[in-house]
């Protein structure tokens, strides 16, 4: 281990940073967000430092030379500035004032280095190269930061005012421990990050005046998996996914998707299909109901959104009327997963100033839809689960008014690899897939923003792993 990893609490303390540039502003910054008091000494100063110095009335700026007397009462210092023997003459100084210092992308002249942050103040996370790689560092940082949200600095205060009490109810540090284990690692700790800080402190006083094995609180998570591709889960989807006990998913769900479950949990399929229930509605619902009071993490996975025809309603109705806990983690439709995969900006001031979103078949398997008001120009429909009664759609908005030469898209499998589109006429689309093997889940896009596809098209799916 070449460098000592440390926490420098800079609260109230004065640092220099010499220059004035946009590297030097970004380390002022820093040290500003650290509680430090920072003199900048530059022969000039960037408009955007000048901002960041605003900041702060205990700032101090010198537009002139670095001179040895700014080392004056600094407890830490940065050269930051284009001048290699600048910076050179800077770390010396520093150096025989036994001043911590650090200079810019050179290791040689540094006595610290500055890590790749990750900040969810009070939890700090620091990755560093030793000054080999900064590159390398921020990568892994950013790996990081994808699986830490940013609400774990929420937990850590809501914990931080319960340790003194937790110390008075267990004298013995195991046992301390173990309640912290617990605590972070369930319900409380999800009431913290969902928001509901009095919900969680109500739980934590039960822990507190409760035996350690007490009978677990199960929570119901109903996550948006999204249309398809993993990287478009939500950092809060992917985080319950890997915690949950137990996942309901439907067919919508891709595999890619479902690999991301935590690799223990148990997993059941719920999928439905047009006509075709594998598990009905009612009995999901008594699903989720039954594991939750079994005290376990149950993760309803759903394709999508959970409440853009996802029937996600119907599951936290039911979850409330039972008093059962629950979270709802919002996807990424597929009406604006798919139209983007595919090159159809939804909406687009010289084609359509509205979208709107329609389900293909209603809960009595007709298609009496309002078609006169879906027959308006300047408006994207997009219809969920329409493949079956697309000759209907098509012939419908012909007959209620648009013209037959409107666009039409049907993207099939959006974000994925299996990703499929054709496009045509209202008046065509119909006789241009009869030869073609189109299946769901497939969704149908129409509007005159569809003309667009033929140069803001952008996936190619066969690039796709």
């Amino acid at each position: 281990m070449d460098y000592l990893p440390l926490f420098y609490k800079l609260t109230g303390k004065q640092c220099l940073v010499v220059g004035g540039g946009e590297i030097a502003t970004r380390k002022a910054s820093m040290l500003q967000r650290a509680g430090a008091h920072v003199r900048v000494v530059a022969p000039r100063i960037s408009p955007s430092m000048d901002a960041v110095l605003d900041d702060d009335p205990k700032t101090e700026r010198y537009l002139r030379s670095y001179q040895q007397s700014d080392l004056d009462n600094m407890v830490l210092v940065i050269a930051a500035t284009d001048d290699s023997g600048l910076n050179q003459q800077v770390s010396e100084q520093a150096r025989a004032a036994n001043i911590p210092v650090n200079v810019v992308d050179n290791p040689e002249l540094c006595t610290f280095i500055l890590p790749s942050i990750i900040d969810r103040s009070p939890i700090v996370i620091g990755v560093s190269s030793g000054g080999q790689s900064p590159v390398l560092a921020r990568m892994i940082r950013a790996k990081l930061e994808s699986t830490i949200p940013a609400s774990y600095g929420r937990l850590a205060h809501f914990v931080g005012r319960f340790r003194d009490k937790a110390k008075a109810r267990f004298s013995d540090v195991n046992q301390r421990r173990d309640f912290w284990e617990q605590v972070l690692d369930g319900p409380i700790a999800e009431f913290v990050f969902a928001g509901k800080e009095k919900d969680a402190e109500a739980l934590l006083e039960q822990q507190f005046n409760s035996d350690l094995n007490l009978h677990p609180c199960g929570e119901v998570y109903l996550v948006g998996a999204g249309p398809g591709d993993p990287d478009l889960l939500t950092f809060r989807a992917l985080r319950l996914m890997q915690q949950a006990d137990v996942v309901l998913f439907d067919r919508l769900v891709s595999p890619e998707i479902l690999d991301l479950v935590r690799r223990d949990a148990e997993r059941i399929y719920v999928g439905k299909a047009r006509s075709e229930h594998a598990v009905p509605q009612d009995q999901i619902n008594e699903y989720l109901v039954k594991l939750a009071k079994d005290g376990r993490r149950v993760c309803r996975l759903k394709g999508g959104d959970p409440f853009i025809f996802g029937r996600g309603g119907e599951e936290i109705d039911r979850l409330f009327q039972e008093g059962i806990h629950f979270q709802v983690v919002p996807g990424i439709t597929a009406a604006s997963g798919c139209a983007s995969y595919a090159g159809i900006p939804l909406t687009h001031r010289d084609h359509a100033q509205s979208v709107r979103f329609i389900t293909g078949h209603l809960q009595d398997g007709s298609l009496n839809l309002d078609w006169e008001t879906l027959a308006k120009e300047r408006q994207t429909l997009v219809f969920y689960m329409g493949l079956l009664g697309l000759p209907v759609i098509c012939a419908k908005l012909v007959e209620h008014g648009l013209s037959p030469e409107t666009p039409i898209a049907l993207v099939q499998q959006g974000t994925t690899r299996h990703q499929k589109v054709w496009t045509s006429t209202l008046e065509n689309m119909a006789k241009d897939i009869e030869d073609q093997e189109v299946k769901p889940p497939t969704l149908i896009i129409v509007g005159s923003v569809v003309k667009l596809r033929e140069r803001l098209s952008w996936f190619d799916p066969s690039t796709v792993d």
